[in-house]
């Protein structure tokens, strides 16, 4: 990119977004980030109880929705019905679930690491040089980690995403300050 496509992506923002809104989309993530940083494991209950909400909710929308001319395959009502068991579970057990939502995800992500670690590594093997080698054995090992210990990696991962809500909040407030100021 050169410094025309930049401005012209400025510019093009100037006319669509206020500058006040990027800033409290700044601010938002800001005060996210330090909540997540003070208290991870509370964060975490919370952000595993929403996402248990919207598991009951879409699962009770796609029931609903069979009856309004929406899918009516057997996949759909199983579906459906997973949701909305997960998202009463989940309300229930809050505590039990974010232990065991995060693991699992994380447990998921180590498998991906390693499979596609595989992939990358064979790829460079026969013939696709040293760096998806490289980056396929970095990969695999990364899988390993998570899948060694998944409770150090979802605490880990709330602290780094913590970190990042922090510094896309501070991004976000700088540009909505150059946006005003270029307005």
């Amino acid at each position: 990119m050169n410094g025309e496509t930049i401005r012209a992506d400025i510019v093009v923002a100037e006319e669509t977004i206020p500058w006040w809104l990027v800033l409290l989309q700044g601010i938002i993530a800001l005060i996210f980030g330090l909540v997540l940083l003070a208290w991870p494991a509370q964060t975490l209950v919370v952000l595993v109880t929403f996402l248990g909400i919207y598991w009951m909710i879409m699962g009770i929308v796609a029931l609903v929705g069979m009856f309004f001319g929406g899918e009516h395959g057997i996949w759909t009502v199983v579906f459906a019905l997973l949701g909305i068991i997960a998202g009463i579970v989940v309300l229930a057990y809050p505590l039990y679930s974010t232990a065991i939502v995060s693991s699992f995800l994380a447990i998921l992500i180590g498998i991906l690491g390693i499979v596609m670690g595989a992939a990358a590594l064979v790829q460079g093997m026969t013939g696709g040089g040293w760096a998806p080698a490289l980056l396929g054995v970095l990969s695999m090992m990364l899988g390993i980690v998570l899948l060694a210990n998944p409770f150090f990696t979802v605490a880990s991962l709330v602290l780094l995403l913590g970190i990042l809500a922090i510094i896309g909040g501070v991004s976000a407030m700088v540009f909505s300050f150059r946006l005003r100021a270029a307005g």
